[in-house]
């Protein structure tokens, strides 16, 4: 068994077959999104080095950037205590979220007020 095949074993994936992954600037520590992964997009983002993920609503995989151009390069993946969160440091090439803000968390929840930073 190689080693992607042993953490591939180790997750917990949910009944979908899918976990969650959060997505965290590998220089800033922001934390910029959340997606989630299914076996398939964990293999190729790690044989790419680019971030892939499972899109729930479109039903397959989507690169992180493939119509924008915003991609996100895998720097490390690592795996929660519990096996059942992924942790991706990735370096961002432009802004992750589809509004143009740097992250995806730009919003107080209190407020609902802040604008997003942008890049």
């Amino acid at each position: 068994m190689t080693l992607e095949d042993a953490a591939l074993a180790a997750i917990k994936w949910n009944e979908q077959g899918l976990v969650p992954a959060i997505v965290q600037d590998a220089r800033t520590r922001d934390v910029l999104m959340m997606a989630y992964m299914n076996a398939d997009s964990l293999k190729r983002s790690l044989a790419l080095g680019q971030a892939v993920f499972w899109s729930r609503r479109r039903r397959q995989l989507w690169r992180k950037g493939e119509t924008s151009g915003n991609t996100l390069r895998l720097v490390e993946a690592r795996i929660d205590c519990d096996a059942d969160t992924l942790l991706l440091l990735v370096e961002p090439a432009g802004p992750t979220c589809h509004t143009g803000a740097v992250s995806c968390f730009f919003r107080d929840l209190e407020t609902f007020s802040a604008a997003p930073k942008r890049y």
